[in-house]
């Protein structure tokens, strides 16, 4: 660590989402908290529970996930497994506040306190973290930012006839979370008021700063409004009615509307006369140059809408809901919308006058003149208080931090080199991949680096492995960057190793080993065999079929044994033509609902994929044999699967049944067909 940093205070940063790529509300919100900290003159330590990553898999998006530019941002930075599979729904009227902070998160903090005991401040992002408080030693100052109210979050739902996706509570929850904590950080003042009313511990206001990007100027016309966001609930219902609303009666005279960020891949459909999709864009700038205006047609959501503060830091005029805007304290009738359509009409009345566009801008910069001023105090409260209370805890250096004890090193985030420097790995001198031979009779194993990727730069020196046979080329990457889809060289992204274990610096390093497939024209050879992995897979492997049949199941065969998360027995009731009936067992999350699966029979050195059709719930269990091999997954239910597969199987095999967020292995034994 440089000289000039040896003397900083220490704070973690714990967050269920990742600081970088800022592209959603809640990265945006925690890359401005970490800004206003180190303005302060602190340190951050960022630990990431890759708890996000689990969740939206589960819906076929995968948000851009830049670790690397994490390492560069942060003294530190940790990555948390999220193995506990998380909940969606609950049978209870609320989540309990610790259903969504499982074991791993405890376990990460009570490490790091050990490595790092000079930390003298720890800051949990969302109270359904703040159980991870608790394992904190005496003396660290301990703080919760809510982000958002959620007691009662579940009734804001109702009007769509819709339920949420997304953690909530209840009061008694809520104040629970929020007395593990000193200092309660609130988004807005209404927030901050509600709090304040729910627990002893001390309530800040925080709003999120957001520098001027560009200065305030009338547009010559609007052309184009637009509107920004991630694929959240509040985000999709919102922008939903908009687009209903906008296109009826529209007109090429009036202002084409263009949306941009992860919510195009949920908005299929969507696109036609008045309405374009930019999809995700890695630039803010190209985004704002292309609307004149921006929308904020919220109707439903709590906290503080992060695109209205970044619209208007690039100095664009705003016109939105009072739900849209609340926590900006607007005086502005177009910045106090009743619904969509009031939306929509308060754009057409600007559109078509040229002093109201005027007037719109000149009070969207007042609006934000006012939030800025009230961020910056707000702020300059929360650094005081923290450098009165937490000030005398240094940083030492990595030479007393643990000496000797290789436990307490993160090699590649912390040492000598210190915050914002590149980071680089020391070479090893043994293949990156520790389960794999130098060769192997299913083809070679080269070394090389890895090609560029798909979002963001490939680490230069980020090892890679090649294994190649049965029309099917893997290779396995060793590095820290961003988890593209695919790779133009390496083809799709298909699985993820997890790290085993906890309560070691080597487990919680952001570096991970990610499979990508790729077709080969030649099908010499057998399928490669990986052996027992853990991995997460890829929801593009399993939802989309990209990779040609043979490739898929060549694939399969070559993760047959993986470690599966449940395994259970199966019984062939029906089979007709190229059709399969399979009496089964299912834990129960996949049993109602929609859940995108694959399936593949493994069958001696073959595998081919058959087609779930069909979840049928069953009233009777005919089937004893299953196995919840990690221990956290919900009861099991008795199912009949229909399959249409056009192989049939032989006398006995294995089914390999994937999920977005699970691997289970169905037996099906001998004579059971």
């Amino acid at each position: 660590m440089p000289p000039d940093r040896a003397d900083k205070p220490a704070i973690l940063v714990l967050a269920p989402m990742p600081a970088a790529p800022v592209s959603a509300g809640n990265r945006r919100r925690l890359a401005a908290t970490c800004e206003a900290l180190t303005r302060g003159g602190f340190a951050i330590d960022l630990a990431y529970y890759a708890h996000e990553d689990q969740i939206y898999r589960r819906f076929g998006q995968h948000p851009p996930t830049d670790l690397l530019e994490m390492e560069r941002t942060f003294r530190n930075v940790f990555l948390i497994e999220a193995r506990t599979v998380i909940p969606l729904k609950t049978r209870s009227t609320a989540f309990g506040i610790d259903e969504w902070c499982p074991d791993e998160v405890g376990d990460f903090v009570a490490w790091y306190c050990s490595a790092y005991p000079e930390t003298g401040a720890v800051l949990v992002n969302y109270v359904f973290l703040s159980r991870a408080l608790e394992r904190m030693p005496p003396g660290v100052l301990r703080l919760i930012d809510t982000h958002d109210r959620f007691a009662g979050r579940q009734t804001q739902y109702r009007p769509f006839r819709a339920e949420p996706n997304f953690f909530y509570t209840d009061a008694a929850g809520e104040a629970a979370g929020l007395a593990r904590a000193d200092i309660v950080l609130a988004i807005q003042a209404a927030e901050a008021g509600y709090f304040a009313g729910l627990t002893d511990s001390r309530v800040l206001l925080l709003p999120p700063h957001f520098p001027a990007q560009t200065p305030f100027a009338v547009p010559e016309r609007v052309a184009r409004i637009g509107f920004l966001g991630h694929g959240n609930d509040p985000n999709l219902f919102s922008i939903g009615r908009f687009i209903r609303a906008w296109h009826d009666g529209w007109t090429p005279d009036r202002p084409e509307l263009v949306i941009a960020g992860e919510i195009c891949r949920s908005l299929p459909g969507v696109e036609g006369p008045g309405v374009r999709l930019l999809g995700y864009l890695d630039r803010l700038e190209d985004f704002y140059a292309q609307a004149d205006l921006v929308v904020a047609p919220m109707l439903m959501g709590s906290g503080l809408k992060m695109k209205v503060g970044e619209a208007l830091s690039f100095g664009r005029p705003v016109i939105g809901t009072e739900v849209g805007l609340e926590g900006f304290e607007p005086v502005e009738p177009a910045h106090r919308c009743r619904d969509a359509e009031a939306v929509k009409m308060a754009v057409l009345a600007v559109a078509a006058d040229a002093e109201a566009l005027a007037r719109l801008t000149r009070a969207s910069e007042a609006l934000f003149t006012r939030y800025a001023a009230t961020a910056l105090a707000a702020e300059a409260e929360l650094i005081e208080l923290l450098s009165a209370q937490g000030g005398h805890r240094t940083s030492p250096s990595p030479r007393t931090r643990g000496e000797g004890r290789d436990d307490h090193v993160v090699g590649v985030t912390s040492g000598s080199e210190g915050e914002g420097a590149d980071q680089l790995e020391t070479p090893s001198s043994t293949l990156p991949h520790h389960r794999l031979p130098a060769r192997s009779a299913d083809g070679e194993v080269g070394r090389g680096h890895s090609p560029r990727a798909g979002r963001g730069k490939a680490n230069p020196d980020s090892g890679s492995i090649v294994i190649q046979g049965g029309g099917l080329v893997l290779t396995c990457e060793t590095s820290a960057r961003s988890r593209p889809a695919a790779d133009p060289d390496l083809g799709v992204l298909v699985a993820t190793e997890r790290r085993p274990g906890h309560g070691t610096a080597s487990v919680y390093t952001p570096r991970r080993q990610r499979w990508f497939a790729r077709a080969e024209v030649s099908a010499d050879g057998a399928a490669p065999d990986l052996g027992a992995l853990d991995v997460a897979l890829s929801p593009e492997w399993v939802r989309e079929r990209k990779l040609p049949p043979a490739t898929r199941a060549a694939l399969a065969r070559a993760f047959a044994r993986i470690q599966a998360d449940w395994e259970t027995e199966g019984r062939i009731v029906g089979c007709a033509g190229d059709r399969l009936e399979i009496e089964t067992l299912l834990p129960g999350v996949l049993v109602h609902g929609t859940h995108p699966a694959a399936a593949f029979l493994v069958v001696g050195e073959g595998a081919s994929e058959w087609r779930l059709e069909r979840v049928t719930p069953l009233h009777r269990r005919k089937i004893d044999g299953y196995a919840d091999l990690t221990g956290r997954l919900p009861a099991p239910l008795p199912v009949s699967l229909s399959f249409r597969a056009a192989v049939m199987p032989p006398s006995s095999g294995c089914l390999l049944f994937l999920t977005d967020d699970g691997i289970g292995r169905i037996i099906l034994p001998e004579g059971v067909a």
